[in-house]
């Protein structure tokens, strides 16, 4: 699978973890920076980037990273048609696919450890949408009010 992955400062060095982890698994990963570790950069450019590539192809996924994951979800989201999800735990990671059909997941990388972050992203790669009506009934509505 084609994975988009981003993450500022704060997610450096767990985005680096995850691009071996997942290239490492047969994954296709590609990186959309930070390139360098910088202190001071912002994440916003980073998730647009990622973002965009997840929607330019479809069937591919994608994954934020950042201290919280909350700006970068924000930031993620603001690409029409990123369905981007903060994931805090398994359920969460699984059920942004189940129920929301979520092509993005934020984490953040200085509230969880490596191994349960791993864990929350390979939940999120293995899961599908359900596909079940109220779901998709949902998901079509953000996207006909994203459209307006």
């Amino acid at each position: 699978m084609r994975i988009h992955i981003a993450a500022d400062h704060a997610g450096f060095e767990l985005k680096a973890t995850l691009v071996e982890h997942l290239t490492a698994g047969g994954h296709d990963v590609v990186d959309h920076g930070a390139d360098t570790y910088d202190a001071q950069d912002d994440y916003p450019s980073f998730c647009f980037s990622a973002g965009e590539a997840v929607v330019a192809e479809p069937g591919s996924l994608g994954i934020v990273l950042g201290g919280s994951g909350n700006g970068e979800q924000i930031a993620a989201n603001k690409v029409r048609g990123v369905r981007a999800a903060l994931a805090w735990d398994l359920d969460t990671a699984t059920l942004a696919r189940t129920h929301n059909d979520a092509n993005v997941l934020s984490l953040g990388a200085r509230k969880h450890s490596v191994d349960d972050a791993i864990a929350m992203v390979e939940a999120f790669l293995a899961e599908p949408f359900s596909g079940e009506a109220r779901h998709q009934r949902r998901i079509d509505q953000l996207a006909a009010y994203e459209q307006r």
